[in-house]
């Protein structure tokens, strides 16, 4: 005996047909969306199959097996990351770039047991993209935790004045090299470019005072400057006066020397003549002396000692010639 399908149940039939051929478009259309990626340029692809790391891939469109196979995970390797510590700032897309309690971060002991707010931010690129991913299970938290501790340590080490004024380079740099060290043996994956202090004060109920002392600090050291810059300007000056005024005194001391060898030379000579010829070497001297003193006399009259009455005829009281 033939079965005969009712009337009423072929309406059914081809329904449950049309669902199913719809289930099974659906499921090809999703899996053909899915087979696709876009890496952005500034990006690298972590392709993980079947939660295992498979490879990784260069920006740009690229495919993978559809329903939850492969997935890529986008990680920015090209982009300089950046962590805000004590301090919020807006339109941020890094996850790890702020804190849900940045008040809690920025409170720390010095030294000398001393409150101080510290303000930094950590900048960061991603290195190794297969370490950040699987060696750390949040890399960024770690990176937080381990910038902070450090951050801790490097000001317990100073006191409050070196914090607030002359050692913020120190502490940069020596916070730097000590998170390049954390990151590395962590396995972190990244690569630390640039620990800053930002803002640096002390608590707020003693700001006022921190700020006078400060101000008298740096007048203090204004006034060693000022100081400081007349001692350059007038004691090379007064070396040097000291200098001339003793190459002086030596060039006049070798001049008179000379001058008192030289005259002794000169005596000597004529003491040798006068011995020989008194009588020459006098009247040669006599005549030298004359020929000196006279060229300085205004006027000059000679006259034989026989001459008698000179003075009726003489005028003494009319001008010299030119």
């Amino acid at each position: 005996m033939r079965n005969v399908t009712p009337e009423w149940a072929l309406p059914n039939k081809l329904n449950f047909r049309w669902i199913l051929r719809g289930v099974v478009i659906f499921f090809i259309l999703i899996g053909l969306i899915s087979c696709f990626s876009s890496v952005p340029a500034d990006s690298a692809g972590i392709l993980i199959r079947l939660g295992k790391y498979s490879g990784t891939v260069q920006p740009g469109l690229r495919f993978k097996l559809p329903f939850g196979i492969d997935q890529l995970v986008i990680l920015p390797v090209e982009r300089q990351l950046k962590l805000e510590f004590g301090f919020t700032s807006t339109g941020y897309t890094n996850p790890d770039q702020s804190s849900q309690e940045p008040d809690a971060e920025h409170s720390m002991v010095t030294g000398d047991l001393n409150m101080a707010v510290v303000e930094w931010v950590v900048q960061y690129r991603i290195e190794n993209p297969r370490e950040y991913l699987f060696e750390v299970r949040n890399p960024g938290g770690t990176i937080r935790n381990a910038s902070e501790s450090i951050m801790r340590e490097v000001v317990g080490d100073r006191t409050i004045d070196e914090v607030l004024t002359i050692g913020r380079q120190e502490i940069e740099s020596e916070s730097l090299i000590r998170l390049k060290d954390a990151a590395k043996l962590y396995k972190l994956g990244i690569s630390v470019m640039q620990v800053q202090l930002k803002d640096v004060n002390p608590p707020v109920v003693v700001q006022n005072s921190f700020n006078e002392v400060n101000q008298a600090q740096q007048e203090r050291e204004q006034m060693i400057n000022v100081a400081n810059g007349e001692y350059n300007k007038s004691v090379p000056r007064a070396r040097g006066q000291a200098d001339q005024r003793l190459r002086g005194a030596e060039g006049y001391s070798l001049q008179r020397v000379n001058e008192a060898k030289g005259d002794a030379a000169r005596f000597n000579s004529l003491l040798t003549e006068y011995v020989k010829a008194p009588e020459v070497t006098r009247q040669r001297l006599y005549l030298e002396t004359i020929a000196d003193i006279l060229p300085k006399l205004e006027r000059k009259i000679i006259v034989d000692d026989k001459v008698g009455q000179l003075l009726p005829l003489l005028n003494l009281n009319m001008k010299p010639t030119e």
